[in-house]
């Protein structure tokens, strides 16, 4: 039987005298799962992934991701395990103005170290396979939402990562440039890459995800 890419148990995280932020909350996600969680503004959602991507722990439970507990990890051990097990997306791209697309993309794999010429391989193959090798020595700022997008998505692939997070991959793109993420996700998972996505996107959760998590006040609920 295969392990689970993430395995959630009892996970209870406070930040506050208030209600917790996450409350008992456990989840398995298998391989080649991708699972979209959804809930309003002040669900815990942030907080799963937050978790999940060892950015921060959880006052009880434990978190089991590519089979470590990344809650036991300190902050450098956690550094390196992002690095070699999990890729990030964010909203806003969090790319580095100062650096080319290629370099944007380069950048994970030169701080896990190994070869530099398989890194190189790697970064432009995915440029190449998300459509935007002809912007590799071009900067983010000259690019549109979408093509930004494909880039942090490239980033966070380079290291061949168990597990991809992406938090809100298209809350800051219009349509038509969203449309283009929701079919790179879909194409992603359709290639076997494990996700998990964090979204107010109906359309998105229903293109990429098999399975949908509602978030409500810090519990967890599988829809589907």
């Amino acid at each position: 039987m295969t392990d689970p890419v993430i395995d959630l148990r009892g996970v209870t995280r406070r930040y506050d005298d208030g209600p917790p932020a996450l409350h008992d909350v456990s989840l398995t996600v298998k391989p080649g799962d991708s699972v979209a969680v959804l809930g309003p503004s002040g669900s815990g959602k942030s907080t799963l992934l937050n978790l999940i991507a060892g950015l921060d722990r959880p006052d009880e439970g434990t978190v089991t991701v590519a089979g470590t507990r990344v809650e036991t990890l300190g902050e450098a051990a956690s550094a390196r395990f992002r690095r070699a097990h999990i890729g990030l997306v964010f909203q806003f791209f969090n790319l580095l103005d100062d650096l080319t697309v290629l370099d944007n993309v380069l950048l994970p794999a030169q701080l896990a170290g190994g070869s530099r010429k398989q890194a190189h391989d790697r970064a432009t193959g995915l440029l190449h396979s998300l459509g935007i090798a002809r912007h590799a020595d071009a900067y983010p700022g000259r690019l549109s939402g979408g093509e930004r997008q494909r880039v942090a998505v490239a980033r966070a692939l380079v290291n061949r990562p168990a597990l991809l997070l992406a938090d809100e991959p298209t809350g800051a793109l219009d349509t038509a440039s969203g449309d283009d993420v929701r079919r790179l996700l879909n194409d992603l998972h359709d290639s076997g890459q494990t996700i998990v996505l964090v979204t107010h996107d109906l359309r998105l959760a229903e293109a990429c995800a098999t399975r949908t998590v509602a978030m409500r006040d810090g519990r967890a609920e599988e829809e589907r």
